[in-house]
């Protein structure tokens, strides 16, 4: 977090990749809270749990309780609670567009100021991502998340390109042709997910 009155008063949690299995946490954790930092911007490294051991929804659990924590304590970290973005790499690009399109506004009886916050990110930015649990699904991704043989239904549920609606955050993507870890489709498909619902989106492809 940066020092009180030094930043924009935006903030970012960040998602490593790893295949659910693994995480990334120097270069696509901690270098980019530093880059983030540099701009102004406050940087959240999130330490999910990962699978084989924990399956759905125990890691968008963690993504949705980070944002809820960040967006509480706003005012403690010099932040605007409406400035509270996620980003995501890889497999963590899919827990953080799961995020995106699985949330809740929170509790507005509960006891505690965490539980009281809304866990919708303000904006979506997903580094190669992992979206579609489909035809262009990371097999990886998708057995360490959700088991050896899902339920159908839950693959859809988690196939994110089909659960954008027109009160998905705003994102930006970007993606390389080339990738041949995840496919570009993934993050085309969530782009066109996002221009059909009218939501504002910008995707790069290198």
């Amino acid at each position: 977090v940066l020092p009180k009155g030094s930043g924009s008063g935006t903030a970012v949690v960040i998602c490593p990749g790893g295949g659910y299995e693994n995480l990334s946490m120097d270069k696509e954790g901690y270098a980019v809270a530093k880059w983030l930092n540099s701009l102004g911007v406050s940087g959240f490294v999130l330490k999910y749990r990962l699978g084989p051991r924990y399956h759905h929804p125990v890691e968008l659990g963690d993504a949705q309780r980070a944002i809820r924590i960040v967006r509480s304590r706003a005012a403690e970290y010099g932040l605007q609670a409406d400035r509270i973005g996620i980003m995501g790499f890889s497999a963590g690009g899919h827990l953080a567009s799961t995020a995106g399109t699985h949330f809740d506004p929170g509790k507005a009886s509960a006891a505690e100021a965490i539980d009281r916050a809304s866990s919708r990110p303000d904006f979506l930015v997903l580094c190669y991502p992992v979206i579609s649990f489909g035809t262009f699904a990371h097999a990886g991704s998708r057995r360490n998340l959700l088991g050896e043989n899902p339920d159908p239904k839950l693959v859809e549920n988690l196939s994110n390109e089909l659960q954008v609606t027109k009160d998905t955050p705003p994102a930006f993507l970007f993606h390389t042709t080339t990738d041949a870890t995840v496919p570009v489709e993934n993050s085309v498909m969530f782009y066109s997910a996002l221009r059909k619902a009218g939501v504002p989106a910008e995707l790069h492809i290198y």
